[in-house]
């Protein structure tokens, strides 16, 4: 299909930004990175569904990328330090089409988006399954793999569970709890043949249909979904006895009395998370993955943008100040906030930044700045702002950072900037 043809196709899914954001979303998230050298970051990478790919209904992909809970996740872990993210989840992915990546990529062999799984939707299964290889190297050096799946597995009990009896309710489960089993099982294998030391974590499945939908077909749904959540902990605790580190995340308990909220069930009839949910999802991740959750907000409208520095947020009476698209701050703020040193000098106003063995000066009105003595173009100089009785000089946040040896990464959805050693 032509470039064209995936677009209109795209665009009728509601995926016409992947296109956009080619290679899609392997690799990608909302946010500019300077990309840390390899075996520096925590690589994260998001294998699973729609859900792992964070798609929502009535989204404009054309004007802006998914933000679900694969990308939290990656923001989570800059607060640790350099990080990356990988994610290849997608859209009507099953359990079978899992294994099928999976063993694919275990293999280091290409794979057709129709050998995945027949009738996917995500034109994307192609390109990653080309990737194989390329995946299969990225898991060999990753930290941890996050999951969803499952869902597009269970999604035709919201319409049958209303008409089942208890017992061929049970009947059906047990069914798809079989045939999870035995795909998850081996799709956990081909990964953990890569890389035996991985960190895996899966999700169990939330129940989206609100109690408005009838009281008898929301408890079959929660029992359906007590029974998933008790089938993936006890999948989890079979790993964890062989020695493999596999951790069920439990979201379902979340989604419990708030899929109103949580889910576009309401709005649109369809079962993905709102924000509100990938939120929900991301922090029972988080916590799983390194105990604790940081709950990141953006700024309000007018507000300067956050910045954090190891992890610690940088406050300053001296505010951060966005111009001509270049994050500014002030000079002795970012110097103090990573442990550099700076000398002034008044007759070139010049300013000399030093962190172990960089140098990067940096001199008023100039449209370059000097790292370690070479001439590197700013788009926009740093300049001298009045702050009360005093001036500042500010400078370009990212080129002076990225100069003395930082990892500087951008989250426009946060307006937040994550800076690392």
């Amino acid at each position: 299909m032509s470039q064209k043809g995936q677009a209109a196709w795209a665009a009728k899914l509601g995926l016409a930004a992947l296109l956009l954001a080619a290679p899609g979303l392997a690799g990608a998230a909302p946010a500019s990175a300077a990309q840390p050298a390899a075996g520096e970051a925590f690589q994260l990478v998001a294998l699973g569904d729609s859900i792992t790919a964070g798609f929502e209904p009535k989204v404009d992909y054309a004007k802006e990328l998914p933000y679900g809970y694969a990308d939290r996740l990656y923001e989570q872990s800059l607060l640790h330090g350099r990080a990356s993210l990988s994610n290849y989840g997608i859209v009507g992915l099953k359990t079978e089409g899992l294994k099928a990546f999976a063993q694919a990529v275990a293999a280091g062999q290409a794979i057709a988006g129709e050998a995945i799984q027949a009738g996917l939707p995500d034109y994307r299964a192609d390109e990653f399954g080309r990737k194989a290889a390329g995946i299969r190297a990225e898991l060999a050096g990753a930290d941890a793999v996050a999951v969803t799946i499952g869902g597009n597995d269970v999604s035709s009990l919201l319409n049958d569970a209303a008409s089942m009896t208890d017992e061929a309710l049970s009947a059906k489960v047990a069914e798809l709890l079989a045939q999870y089993n035995a795909n998850v099982t081996a799709a956990l294998d081909a990964l953990l043949t890569v890389n035996p030391s991985l960190r895996v974590f899966i999700a169990d499945q939330y129940q989206p249909v609100p109690m408005l939908g009838g009281k008898d077909l929301y408890a079959k749904l929660n029992q359906a979904t007590a029974a998933f959540t008790a089938n993936l902990d006890q999948l989890a605790a079979g790993y964890k006895a062989k020695g493999s580190n596999v951790t069920a995340v439990h979201v379902a308990d979340d989604f419990a009395g708030r899929e109103g909220m949580l889910t576009h069930m309401v709005s649109a009839r369809d079962f993905h998370p709102t924000q509100a949910g990938y939120g929900v999802i991301a922090a029972e991740f988080g916590r799983a993955v390194w105990g604790s959750y940081a709950e990141l907000t953006a700024p309000e409208a007018g507000a300067p943008m956050s910045i954090y520095v190891s992890g610690k947020a940088l406050n300053t009476p001296y505010k951060p100040v966005l111009k001509q698209s270049v994050n500014y701050v002030a000079i002795q703020d970012i110097v103090n906030a990573v442990g550099a040193k700076t000398v002034w000098d008044a007759k070139t106003s010049t300013a000399a930044i030093k962190y172990g063995s960089r140098t990067v000066g940096v001199k008023l009105g100039s449209p370059t700045v000097t790292v370690d003595g070479a001439a590197v173009p700013v788009s926009s100089p740093a300049y001298m702002q009045k702050v009360g009785a005093e001036g500042k000089t500010y400078v370009p946040l990212a080129t002076v950072a990225q100069g003395l040896g930082f990892s500087v990464v951008y989250s426009a959805k946060l307006k937040t900037v994550f800076i690392n050693p």
